[in-house]
């Protein structure tokens, strides 16, 4: 008899223990179908989120890529009147400053002002590839807590049926539904936004210190134009 008792708490203590485990998938299926399907739409979400975040990461790296010893070459060129030889190392040199000042020597003998809208319009379309579907990460930013407070709404919306359905009367497993359904769906959601937000704005501010690369580089070649001969 002494035995069984000193047994029993050990075992109960387990059964506790494996009833308290609850994983992300059971937690997920408990929500029922609304959960299930509100969840589908918040992983894509992240999916998306991430893969923008990354592949625009990568991108704005490689921009930001330039040899030190660039603008020095091109004045060293330029200075000697080797122009094709400033637009060969252009074309040999893939980013977005390198571009800017191909477009610029291309208008050489043409008049400064020229040669300054030429180099702005080209540096648009650079700053436009750069942030090429960053909005959508924006968008993901915004419309992932959104999505998890309609699976919220439509979660308590299931528990207060059941509640109404049973005059009242309803136990604690028959609003666990919509219970699940409504906390599921708010942390994913939640989860999805912030992912999204903080990625946004990395992307952001790396982007900002390209653009600001590309304008510090257009600057010292239109002086380097305007130095008198």
């Amino acid at each position: 008899m002494n035995l069984f008792q000193e047994v029993a708490p050990e075992v109960a203590e387990e059964v506790l223990s494996e009833e308290k485990t609850l994983s992300v998938i059971d937690l997920i299926i408990n929500g029922g179908t609304a959960s299930i399907v509100i969840i589908a739409i918040l992983f894509v979400m992240l999916f998306m989120a991430l893969y923008i975040y990354f592949e625009r990461n990568f991108a704005i790296k490689a921009a930001s890529k330039i040899d030190k010893n660039f603008m020095n070459q091109i004045k060293d060129h330029i200075s000697n009147g080797k122009i094709e030889a400033a637009k060969i190392l252009c074309a040999q040199t893939d980013s977005p400053v390198a571009r800017l000042t191909e477009k610029g020597i291309s208008r050489i003998g043409k008049p400064l002002e020229d040669i300054n809208k030429a180099i702005e319009n080209a540096g648009t379309l650079e700053v436009y590839k750069l942030e090429k579907n960053v909005s959508i990460l924006a968008t993901i930013a915004g419309a992932g807590p959104m999505i998890g407070f309609l699976g919220t709404v439509i979660g308590m919306i299931i528990a207060f049926h059941q509640m109404a359905t049973s005059g009242g009367q309803a136990e604690m497993g028959l609003l666990a539904g919509g219970i699940y359904t409504a906390m599921t769906t708010t942390v994913a959601g939640l989860i999805v936004g912030i992912i999204a937000y903080f990625g946004y704005n990395h992307l952001v501010v790396r982007t900002d210190k390209v653009v600001h690369q590309m304008e510090a580089n257009a600057v010292e070649f239109l002086d380097l134009l305007d130095e008198p001969a």
